[in-house]
């Protein structure tokens, strides 16, 4: 082996590090504790450090006294949990990545104009959750595959509209919406793409990794959806790839012959995380670290108007 090879961009996006300082600000401005509904990004180092802070993660608002603060977690939440979070008087922070709320947003107008909804994403996953629960359950179909769409059955094909997951495979997406437009020609799609632009960024520059390198690694959680899809997409150009939550997690023979190691970190993913793996292989033998040139990502999504000043 003789290089390592680090994406660009690479790990948290604006998203990201607009739910977690939600959570720190909150922390500051009212004690501990302060209440998270489900965890605010996907990573286990992340969430960890936040509750070493003060934060308790809870999933049922039950758990919540009353006159408490709660946050809800980058994903978003359903309209229940927020009627639910109003009726109880909660102090609620809402640390939804806005590009999800936009999502939400195109949802509910879908529904006002009597559109049926197809989700494109995966079952269980807390923003699909969040985002469906914008509608009507009876409104809305869950689609994770080409297979899926073939199965749907609408009851006016004529009104029906679609909206995405922003963390999904670009490609993955692709073929789905064109499987939906092949089946139900009259389908609305948002006026533009759902897939986040810092998903998309990520995406692309795992395959130019995988383009340079014979293995690739990818840092993040195993509940990380983003995370999930990039080391899909280096595996689905042909490359060994593995995914880790940490260093720790690195196994010795992954590295055996290979020359070049592409090294990336999903959206939720901090810097640190991959400074550790970066000097774990290091420790195998490695001649040098190059970066690869990319996207600039500049894009600041501002917090609550309470927590600015905390």
């Amino acid at each position: 082996m003789r290089h390592i090879v680090l994406a660009n961009p690479r790990g948290f996006c604006a998203g990201v590090d607009r739910a977690i300082a939600i959570v720190e600000r909150a922390l500051e401005k009212y004690g501990a504790p302060i209440y998270v509904r489900h965890e605010v990004v996907h990573n286990t180092f992340v969430v960890e450090g936040l509750k070493a802070k003060g934060a308790i993660f809870i999933e049922d608002l039950a758990d919540v006294p009353a006159g408490h603060t709660l946050i809800y977690s980058a994903h978003g939440v359903p309209l229940s949990v927020r009627e639910e979070a109003a009726r109880r008087g909660l102090n609620v922070y809402d640390a939804t990545c806005p590009l999800v709320t936009k999502v939400h947003v195109e949802v509910r107008k879908m529904n006002e104009l009597g559109h049926e909804i197809v989700m494109i994403g995966h079952k269980g996953h807390p923003e699909v959750e969040g985002t469906m629960g914008q509608a009507a359950s009876d409104n809305m179909y869950l689609v994770e595959t080409v297979d899926d769409v073939a199965r749907l059955e609408v009851r006016d094909p004529e009104q029906l509209a679609y909206v995405s997951q922003t963390t999904l495979s670009v490609d993955e997406t692709r073929d789905i919406i064109a499987a939906l437009r092949v089946r139900f020609p009259a389908i609305h799609g948002p006026k533009k793409d759902d897939i986040c632009y810092a998903t998309q960024n990520r995406q692309d520059a795992v395959k130019q990794l995988a383009d340079e390198c014979d293995l690739v690694i990818v840092v993040g959680s195993p509940t990380s959806s983003n995370s999930n899809r990039l080391r899909e997409v280096a595996a689905g150009r042909g490359i060994e790839s593995y995914m880790v939550d940490n260093a720790g997690e690195l196994k010795r023979e992954w590295f055996d012959g290979k020359r070049r190691v592409g090294l990336t970190a999903g959206a939720s993913a901090p810097e640190v995380l991959v400074q550790s793996v970066v000097t774990t292989i290091l420790g195998y033998g490695v001649d040098g670290v190059d970066e690869l040139s990319g996207v600039e990502e500049n894009t600041i999504f501002s917090l609550p108007a309470g927590l600015r000043d905390a």
